[in-house]
C-alpha cells in the first residue's frame, strides 16, 4: 500500500510541473540533432558517406562536430572521407560558438564494403 501511495504522490508532482518538463520535450534553450542519412545500419560502398542532419539551433548551438569511431572529424563539411572497409560509428555533437559540447547528439553506425 505504501508503494501505491508513493508512485501515485510521484505522478502527481510530475503533473503538476505541467506537459512542458515531462518526457523528451526540449526547452528554449536545448537543441535537437537527427541523423537523416545514412539510416542505422547502412551499407556504404566506397570510402566516404554523405552524412545529413537535422539540428534545431538553439541560443547557444551553433554548428555540429563529428566524430568516426570516438576520433573528432577536422574541417567536416557534411562528408566522411577516408573510411576504410568495416562497422564504423559516426556521431554528431551539438556545440556552441566557442566550440563547447552541448549534450545535444546522434549516432548511427554504418558498414563499408
Amino acid at each position: 500500500m505504501i508503494r501505491i501511495v508513493v508512485v501515485i504522490s510521484v505522478l502527481v508532482g510530475l503533473f503538476s510541473l505541467g506537459p512542458s518538463t515531462i518526457g523528451w520535450t526540449a526547452d528554449g534553450k536545448s537543441s535537437r540533432l537527427t541523423i537523416v542519412s545514412p539510416i542505422q545500419g547502412a551499407v556504404i560502398k566506397g570510402d566516404s558517406v554523405q552524412v545529413q542532419y537535422k539540428l534545431s539551433k538553439s541560443a547557444d548551438a551553433t554548428h555540429i562536430h563529428c566524430y568516426v569511431d570516438g576520433e573528432y572529424q577536422r574541417a567536416f563539411a557534411g562528408v566522411v572521407k577516408g573510411l576504410t572497409r568495416g562497422t564504423h560509428e559516426i556521431k554528431l555533437v551539438a556545440a556552441s560558438h566557442n566550440h563547447d559540447s552541448l549534450g545535444a547528439e546522434a549516432v548511427v553506425t554504418i558498414e563499408v564494403e
